[in-house]
């Protein structure tokens, strides 16, 4: 019986290395997946499966109208699939003017990635080409969205990701499905029990060995060599590279105190609900 298992997180937090370890571990050959084929099951804002599904052209719907009709797409793809389906979604858990929430409960659940908000803003600066100062203010914003532009037809939907914080609290305080919670700092320092774990929860039946040897074939090392070799179709036109460094705490070289600041500002609480800072209020990772 299929379901859905959304791999949700705000964006640079992780996302593209759970399903390049995932596309590994259901692999059968051995080697290490090629990252332009990932074996996960695409994107929630995906419009060309949009069109598709739905038969309609979504160049002729407004945005709330798109969205009016998400749920009930999702809940076909959870009904027709025959697998547990692994797709991508940078959306925050929001709902619908009716009250409906935008990701159905329907054979749904997912693991939600997150990562400490400092070392978001600087690869998400470098992923958008945009300065750290302006980063940092559109992960502030409680409407801030990917897509939403109306001047320009996007090859995605419009995202909500609201702010860090609100983005963070609406999947891991949601009342619809069951969300298992990773961050990228247990991602790097434990990855055994942390991937071990995510497993688990996504229903896969396997051992510690097939784990491993995912986690081995999806290194950081090798996901740069191969974009380094053949290029990422993900990547935005305008970055140099979307495997930039992959490290924990590289915040501290890039951001200066005032910038920690309007970071800490903004997002101290949730920080602190996900350990990012001690009861000392010094800052983890």
């Amino acid at each position: 019986m299929g379901e859905i298992v959304w791999l949700a997180s705000y964006p640079k937090s992780g996302n593209t290395w759970l399903r390049a370890f995932l596309s590994n571990l259901l692999s059968e050959t051995g080697e290490t997946v090629d990252i332009n084929h990932l074996k996960t099951d695409g994107i929630a804002s995906n419009r060309i499966l949009f069109d598709e599904l739905t038969g309609i052209d979504s160049e002729d719907m407004t945005m709330d109208e798109i969205d009016a009709l998400r749920p009930e797409l999702y809940e076909y793809i959870a009904e027709a699939s025959t697998k547990t389906s692994f797709v991508k979604i940078h959306d925050a858990y929001t709902y619908l003017k009716d009250g409906r929430p935008l990701i159905p409960s329907y054979k749904a659940k997912a693991i939600y990635i997150v990562r400490n908000p400092l070392d978001v803003a600087v690869s998400f600066s470098y992923h958008s080409n945009s300065s750290l100062d302006k980063t940092i203010d559109s992960m502030a914003k409680d409407d801030f969205c990917f897509c939403s532009r109306p001047i320009k037809f996007h090859n995605q939907l419009r995202q909500k990701l609201l702010s860090w914080s609100d983005h963070v609290q609406s999947w891991i305080n949601n009342e619809m499905i069951p969300v298992h919670i990773i961050r990228y700092e247990d991602m790097k320092n434990k990855p055994l029990e942390t991937f071990k774990k995510a497993v688990e929860f996504s229903g896969l039946l396997c051992d510690d060995e097939e784990i491993k040897k995912a986690l081995e074939l999806s290194g950081f090392e090798r996901l740069k060599a191969q974009e380094e070799k053949a290029g990422f179709r993900e990547k935005p036109t305008n970055m140099n590279s979307f495997f930039r460094e992959g490290k924990t705490g590289g915040w501290r070289d890039h951001l200066s105190e005032e910038q920690v600041s309007r970071v800490l500002e903004k997002h101290i609480m949730a920080m602190k609900d996900l350990e990012y800072i001690d009861k000392n209020s010094n800052i983890i990772f």
